[in-house]
């Protein structure tokens, strides 16, 4: 049973006259007479009584009627939200982004985005770098922000640098400044008490590995935060933090950059590799492309 055979027997059961019906739907008499024929044969039953200069249904095509018309309104309201889709009048997007990253980058990207796509629904997961790329491996993300390079056992992703971001120290400023001097070093953490992330940051591990490299363990004054407590925590003069230069130049704190070459981390757009994300997740990648470059992207 073909869609073309439905149209065509509804055509004449509306207009109960073969050529009409034809007309009605630009196919030439024959044709469509014919695949009324052949529609007949599959079900088994005639649709019509054909007497001369008259057309009528049998019970089998009063039967097949409202049930070819709601087929027919099904497939046009498929075919509709097909292409709304297609065309990014509709959708959905799942995006999932770093904390500093929702702060900073992230609501000038949607708003891009939102008012080119107004009907495309936006949907954000704010979470830590690893725990963003154990989410989008599971499927429950289109895109995520994540920090590159991944580890070794990392799910296999697809990525794509966005852009490179400086890290500072920030400190209150009604606390005595971390150095003497414009920049510090990271073995000059080695006795200042630390506000640390809670695990699962990619800021964690970025600073226990510079301070590991630096050749020395260090301390916590407070532990286990996300990224509106650390910064709390450091208002409030319990220590010091390793945050991104975006984060502190809207906290209010004290800003304290690192000597050359300095520490940094790399930002990236990354998808599963065994999946093509839809077409508004790839045009959100297209606008996060875009805005790298701007004012609040670091040189890539």
């Amino acid at each position: 049973m073909q869609l073309q055979q439905l149209r065509y027997f509804t055509a004449v059961a509306e207009t109960l006259h073969f050529t009409r019906a034809a007309h009605r739907e630009h196919v030439a008499q024959p044709s469509l007479s014919q695949q009324i024929r052949a529609l007949e044969r599959e079900l088994g039953a005639e649709l019509f009584h054909r007497a001369r200069g008259h057309i009528s249904l049998t019970d089998a095509g009063a039967a097949l009627l409202p049930l070819a018309r709601r087929i027919l309104a099904d497939t046009e309201t498929a075919r509709r939200e097909v292409q709304e889709v297609a065309r990014l009048r509709r959708g959905r997007v799942r995006l999932g982004a770093t904390p500093s990253l929702c702060a900073s980058l992230v609501p000038g990207v949607l708003r891009a985005f939102r008012d080119a796509y107004p009907g495309v629904e936006l949907f954000v997961h704010e979470d830590g770098s690893q725990d963003l790329v154990r989410i989008l491996a599971a499927g429950e993300l289109d895109l995520a922000l994540i920090i590159t390079p991944l580890p070794g056992q990392a799910p296999a992703l697809a990525t794509r640098e966005l852009l490179r971001e400086d890290l500072v120290v920030i400190s209150s400023p009604a606390a005595p400044a971390p150095v003497t001097g414009r920049r510090i070093r990271v073995a000059d953490l080695r006795d200042r008490p630390l506000v640390m992330f809670r695990h699962g940051y990619d800021l964690r591990e970025l600073t226990l590995a510079a301070c590991h490299g630096a050749g020395f363990e260090p301390s916590f004054s407070v532990e286990g935060g996300e990224m509106d407590a650390v910064l709390g925590f450091v208002r409030a003069g319990l220590g010091v933090a390793v945050v991104p230069s975006m984060v502190a130049e809207r906290s209010g704190l004290r800003a304290t950059p690192f000597v050359p070459p300095g520490l940094h981390r790399t930002i990236s757009v990354a998808h599963r590799s065994d999946v093509s994300p839809p077409r508004a997740a790839r045009e959100l990648q297209r606008i996060l492309l875009t805005h790298r470059r701007g004012p609040l992207s670091g040189p890539a």
